[in-house]
């Protein structure tokens, strides 16, 4: 009968444990199969081979080491009984509870810490895949690699071991607590007097705690070891990392606390044969108070008495170790500078310059996706997330354009039409893209569609071959392919085309225990139940591009921005991912200040795009393309995984040809740069040449300006490129004082550029532009009379353009209605020079600003002919909405339109 009762107590426990286990086991083999069908496997096993490893160790070494002090504790108290049920009906069985109890805890807290150490398999694999920098820290005289490889490991070590120690003291403390052998009812007079030990608990009790806290003690000494390189990323002074006071105090006092922790340790266990109580607690008093002098007043001394009042000539030396550090972490010690002397000579455009104007950009990206949804979305369940930019050789022009993908947003279906089987089966990607040149307007304010349309129709030499977007920003469900009902592909008039997927993505599912497992993965019966399944099916999920890269390579961080190209006809996905780390000598982070919110790790302090990945929009395939061979971090990695990333040399041309240096960490770098640009340590000290962003304005309020690309010819080069452009000012002033360019074409990629003004000069920044602006009486009162007539006003970028030693100021501007989602372009203003121009074209202004036309051809002043043509325009527009209201029988809006109406007429007869 006892036996029968061990059986049925082992089967329930081993159900329990089966169903605990299950959901993450076929986690794992539906993870295993994704890997298989995207050929990633090996990265998988490499990951997860190394998880359960740790896993299973720690588990294990945890498990092991407090059931024996839990054992110990029961041994040494064998003469005692539990007596935290005493006078209860469950007395007779306290003992059983309490084992059943320390199982429960001992498992629990082994699997808690093992589930946790099981994310270290990363710091592991870079241990022992450290690759040098060949460069040392200027304190300790360590390759960087100890500390962005190396470091991480030993303080994870030293966490874990004191997570061990302390979880062990914790439940052997609690056995002699509640067996009652620690006492705490004796007379502290007698205790005080006698002091012996046996009055508060037993020598062989006593020898199993001192020697656990010896063990922690030694512990903390390690600490100690490690905090002196924790130094070298200090807050606490002038700069980030090590101060005068770090290495001439606080390091003195961590090698006294690592020697006084080992003392502490051994006196500990040498107390044990002492009969002396008070002992232990005068060596810890000792201890604490040595703590308190030489790693709290001390320092503090120093710092108040010898630092303070000679700051700059103590502090010098490190100053300089974190400004030439700071520079390497972000790359800024690559940083080109040039001296770009603004002369305004010129008096027309020359034809060297044709290309960088022929490629402003006319268009604000905010304006251009709300005409884009207006226009090109065609049905409610297409959505435009954001518009990317890019450049093509079109027709043979090098040419920058901006572009979208229409993906499918199934949150727009009807809520009568969201089945399983549409969600699932029918609507299962989305269709195309659209394309305009940066430069070009119709004749209503409109965009210049390139590619347009459902099915895409193209106006140029670039075809889309395969428009079907089945992976993308906005697939955010799982879908199968390859049913037995066809998918819907995209509207045709009153019908809808449908379509069978032929391409290589998802993973297959040929079989019931396939269906099976991602029924039970998922959480739905219909997997299991549906008819619609073939042997050609398959399961598409980590269809988000970004979430996609990310699942394959966690270790990297990735940028905010995926953008879309149209390669060979095929939609391609485009993502920088960066090799980051926080443990690099004397670098500041760049999420210092909390200024920074660029990317997830917000407190990174060394950062290198080293990776772009090419994700294909209908199959899902990703390549890992390398593009910086010098990343150290990225040279371990690929010893790591070398499986997982493609040589530079192994990159297509027509897919190099659309990279593009990333925004991300162009902003990031220019974050940096704003006071690392002061090399010297005196000048760096007093703060006295900070810059900051330029600002504009935007839909009324004043923002900081935002890094644009432009094809355009940088000074001194023959020939136009593509770039990454930034102005700069001083803090605390509007002027320009320099300006950032990152290169993005062939041998030239990744290279950064600064182009600094003459601080002897004005040169205006944006925001004087912008003010310039608003001081023209002429373009003030149309803006304001625009604003007047049911429309709204929108300012886009205003865009510095470098050409020739002159600087022009391009800002786009565009109406619309106040009811409506559809900004016209309208006017283009120029500003050169002392001339501020706005007329409805960028060539009439840059004519009238050189001077090539008559002033009456381009004027942009609005005379009374101007004035009453737009009025006109405006009076007509006004009346046939308020006929189609009428039509509608919309009573409110024709009365609204009645009275704009009456508006414009007055203003017609004023």
């Amino acid at each position: 009968m006892q036996l029968q009762k061990k059986i049925s107590l082992a089967i329930i426990v081993l159900a329990i444990a089966g169903l605990t286990f299950a959901s993450t086991l076929i986690h794992l083999l539906t993870e295993l199969w994704w890997f298989e069908a995207v050929e990633f496997a090996d990265i998988f096993w490499k990951r997860i081979s190394w998880q359960i490893i740790i896993w299973v160790g720690t588990l294990t070494v945890f498990a092991l080491f407090l059931w024996l002090n839990y054992w110990l504790a029961l041994r040494l108290t064998k003469d005692r009984a539990f007596r935290f049920l005493e006078a209860s009906a469950l007395e007779p069985f306290t003992k059983k509870v309490a084992n059943y109890i320390a199982i429960v805890l001992i498992f629990l807290s082994s699997f808690a810490v093992a589930n946790a150490s099981s994310s270290a398999w990363e710091t592991i694999l870079k241990y022992f895949n450290a690759t040098n920098f060949n460069s040392s820290d200027p304190v300790y005289d360590k390759d960087i690699g100890f500390y962005l490889f190396r470091l991480p490991l030993y303080g994870s070590i030293q966490d874990w071991l004191l997570t061990l120690l302390i979880a062990g003291l914790v439940l052997a403390a609690l056995v002699y607590l509640f067996k009652g052998t620690i006492q705490f009812n004796w007379q502290w007079k007698s205790f005080v007097v006698e002091r012996n030990w046996h009055r508060l608990l037993t020598k062989p009790i006593k020898i199993h705690l001192s020697l656990l806290l010896a063990a922690i003690a030694i512990n903390v000494a390690f600490d100690f070891w490690l905090e002196r390189y924790e130094l070298l990323y200090s807050s606490a002074g002038v700069v980030w990392g090590a101060d005068y006071t770090d290495t001439h105090a606080r390091l003195l006092a961590y090698w006294v606390m690592t020697f006084g922790s080992i003392l502490l340790g051994v006196f500990l266990i040498a107390a044990i044969w002492s009969r002396r109580a008070l002992l232990p607690v005068y060596g810890i008093i000792a201890y604490t108070i040595v703590l308190i002098l030489v790693n709290g007043i001390y320092p503090e001394l120093q710092q108040r008495l010898i630092v303070e009042p000679n700051e700059l000539a103590k502090e010098l030396p490190y100053i300089k170790h974190n400004i030439a550090y700071t520079r390497s972490a972000y790359n800024l010690d690559r940083i080109e500078d040039n001296d770009y002397q603004v002369s305004n000579t010129a008096n027309s455009i020359q034809p060297q310059n044709r290309a960088t104007i022929d490629n402003i950009r006319l268009w604000d990206y905010r304006a251009l996706l709300s005409t884009y949804r207006q226009l090109q979305e065609i049905r409610f369940y297409y959505r435009f997330k954001d518009v990317d930019v890019d450049r093509y050789t079109i027709d043979n022009n090098y040419r920058q354009v901006m572009l979208s993908p229409r993906e499918f947003d199934y949150s727009k279906v009807p809520q009568t039409a969201r089945t399983w089987v549409n969600q699932r089966l029918k609507y299962t990607h989305g269709y195309g893209l659209v394309m305009n040149p940066v430069n070009r307007v119709t004749s209503d304010g409109l965009p210049v569609f390139w590619i347009k349309n459902i099915p895409p129709v193209s106006e140029v030499d670039l075809q889309v071959k395969e428009p079907a977007i089945y992976y993308g920003e906005e697939t955010s469900d799982y879908i199968f392919t390859g049913m037995s009902t066809p998918e819907f592909d995209y509207p045709r008039g009153d019908e809808n085309t449908t379509t069978k997927y032929d391409g290589a993505g998802g993973v297959p599912i040929p079989s019931l225990l396939r269906k099976l497992a991602y029924a039970y993965d998922l959480g739905s019966l219909k997997i299991l139940i549906s008819q619609y399944f073939t042997s050609d099916s398959r399961i598409h999920y980590h269809r988000q591009v970004r979430e996609r890269v990310s699942h394959v390579a966690p270790f990297l961080k990735f940028d905010r921005d995926p953008y879309i190209a149209l390669i060979n006809g095929r939609l391609q996905w485009i993502i920088d991912a960066y090799t980051t780390s926080k443990y690099y000598p004397y670098s500041e982070p760049v999420a210092h200040e909390n200024e920074t919110n660029l990317i997830e790790d917000r407190n990174i302090n060394y950062i290198r795009n080293s990776v772009k990945v090419v994700v294909d929009a209908k199959d899902g395939t990703m390549q890992f393309y390398i593009v910086d061979n010098r990343d150290p971090v990225l040279a371990t990695y690929r010893k790591i995984f070398p499986t997982l990333f493609k040589a530079s040399n192994t990159i297509p041309p027509e897919v190099k040809a659309h990279f593009r240096y990333p925004l991300d960490l162009f902003k990031i770098q220019a974050k940096m740069y704003l006071t690392y640009h002061m090399s010297d340590p005196q000048v760096f000290y007093n703060r006295e040449d900070l810059w900051r962003f330029s600002t504009e304005l935007y839909d009324g309020a004043q923002q900081p300006s935002e890094p644009y690309y432009l094809i355009m010819r940088l000074p001194g080069e023959d020939r136009e490129e593509f770039a990454l452009i930034l102005p700069f000012t001083p803090v605390n002033k509007d002027n320009m004082i320099a300006w950032m360019a990152a290169r993005s074409d062939g041998e030239n990629y990744g290279n950064l550029l600064l182009y600094e003004f003459s601080k002897q000069e004005l040169v205006y920044g944006p925001f004087q532009i912008e003010a310039r602006i608003d001081q023209n009486p002429e373009i003030a009162q149309q803006l304001t009379l625009w604003s007047q007539q049911g429309s709204r006003v929108i300012r886009g970028d205003l865009l510095v353009i470098p050409i020739d030693g002159s600087l022009l100021y391009v800002e786009p501007i565009y109406l619309r209605a106040e009811q409506g989602e559809l900004p016209e372009l309208k006017r283009v203003i120029v500003a050169y020079n002392k001339d501020v121009v706005m007329t409805p074209t960028l060539e009439q202004s840059l004519a009238q600003v050189f001077g090539d036309s008559p002033p009456a051809a381009t004027a942009t002043q609005p005379t009374a002919n101007n004035i009453n043509s737009d009025l006109t325009r405006s009076a007509l527009d006004t009346y046939q909405k308020a006929q189609e209201a009428l039509s509608q029988g919309n009573w409110a809006e024709y009365g609204r339109y009645q009275q704009q109406l009456k508006e414009i007429l007055q203003e017609l007869d004023r």
